[in-house]
């Protein structure tokens, strides 16, 4: 498919390395936030492709797995009652919470559903009347528009019995997390493309004038990437530091609008904790007082809990790009998507699914060297 394929030109992809590696001259980190970046990335090889001064590493873009430990206990405990059709995206069904995950809910008869939209969920709401609905509502500014409208929509048509379990983060303030750090390596970063599709780019440019590092908006295609590499190494060799857009055929520095307003009338801004780095202040998003009535947390009255992911995984430096996922000692042993110790490695924008699926090979070739 042309509309594909132009996106994935050998030639030109051969030929925007030969210009990254002509223009730098000392080493760079540099982090993609998204994990769907992450997966083309290794998928391609292409921190491979580069010259060796330039090294990846990868930050806490993907919703799945920055889902809190708790958040993910109570989709358990409310997908395990007898009245509740518990209704969300595939790839949590294996995300483990402190004991159990919702695929063993299901395995054991809970009714726990697989959508692709809140749309289906509120269908589901409409035709069961007498069960309670309840929407998985994770993910960054990219999936809050719709979960908002599903939220809007329940109340025109006064339907009584769907409600969101709300665990919503946003990603200036992670980035602005990772940057105060005294461990932070990373001098320049590529923003989510599908993030800045709703909310354009003009919250990074205060990031970008306060901490002096360039950011520059990619797509997910090798091609994206690749220039959206180019472009921050030319700011850096150039000492520059600004916000580029090299996604210009679906970001626009506004963004969207009626999506951006649609969230703000249904969610209000708060703090969030982040699995595998903690609280992140004024980084989620929660329903507004007058949704309460749609708030799961709320209805079922769960009560704040504290849980700890297992000592053995090392998710949380993953996540901030402090380590690789083949550093880790249980990588593809104790630790492989059908039994993961953390979500990034069930997610399907996981860094650790990533290089299970496309690096494991060649980890277990140089541990057998070492």
């Amino acid at each position: 498919m042309k509309y594909i394929d132009e996106y994935r030109d050998e030639r030109i992809a051969r030929a925007l390395v030969a210009q990254i590696a002509r223009q730098v001259t000392r080493p760079w980190v540099l982090m993609e936030i998204c994990g769907g970046q992450t997966h083309t990335l290794m998928r391609y090889a292409i921190d491979e492709l580069l010259p060796p001064a330039i090294e990846l590493v990868h930050g806490p873009g993907c919703p799945v797995c920055v889902t809190p430990l708790e958040i993910v206990d109570k989709a358990i405990a409310i997908a395990s009652r007898p009245d509740v059709t518990f209704v969300s995206y595939g790839d949590m069904l294996r995300v483990p919470g402190s004991r159990s995950d919702l695929f063993r809910v299901k395995a054991s008869g809970g009714d726990v559903r697989v959508v692709y939209s809140p749309t289906d969920a509120l269908r589901l709401a409409r035709a069961q009347g007498e069960r309670r609905v309840v929407f998985f509502a994770i993910g960054f500014e990219t999936t809050a528009p719709a979960n908002a409208m599903a939220v809007w929509e329940a109340r025109q048509a006064g339907l009584k019995n769907f409600s969101l379990l709300v665990s919503h983060v946003l990603v200036p303030p992670a980035i602005r997390l990772l940057l105060e750090s005294p461990h932070n390596r990373v001098q320049g970063f590529i923003a989510p493309g599908h993030v800045c599709t709703v909310m354009g780019y003009r919250e990074y440019e205060a990031l970008s004038r306060e901490f002096r590092v360039p950011v520059v908006v990619g797509g997910f295609e090798p091609l994206d990437l690749l220039e959206a590499i180019a472009m921050l190494v030319a700011q850096l060799e150039e000492g520059r530091a600004e916000v580029e857009n090299q996604y210009v055929r679906s970001v626009t520095c506004e963004g969207n609008r009626p999506a951006q307003q649609v969230m703000e009338r249904i969610f209000e801004v708060c703090d969030r904790k982040w699995r595998g780095i903690g609280p992140i202040p004024q980084s989620g998003l929660r329903l507004r007082p007058e949704f309460t009535a749609y708030d799961a947390e709320k209805i079922f009255g769960l009560e704040d809990a504290s849980a700890e992911e297992p000592a053995e995984c090392i998710s949380a430096e993953v996540l901030q790009g402090l380590k690789k996922p083949v550093q880790c000692p249980a990588f593809g042993q104790r630790c492989t998507p059908e039994n993961p110790l953390g979500a990034p490695m069930v997610s399907a924008e996981g860094a650790c699914a990533a290089y299970y699926h496309y690096r494991r090979q060649a980890a277990a070739t140089q541990g057998r060297a070492a």
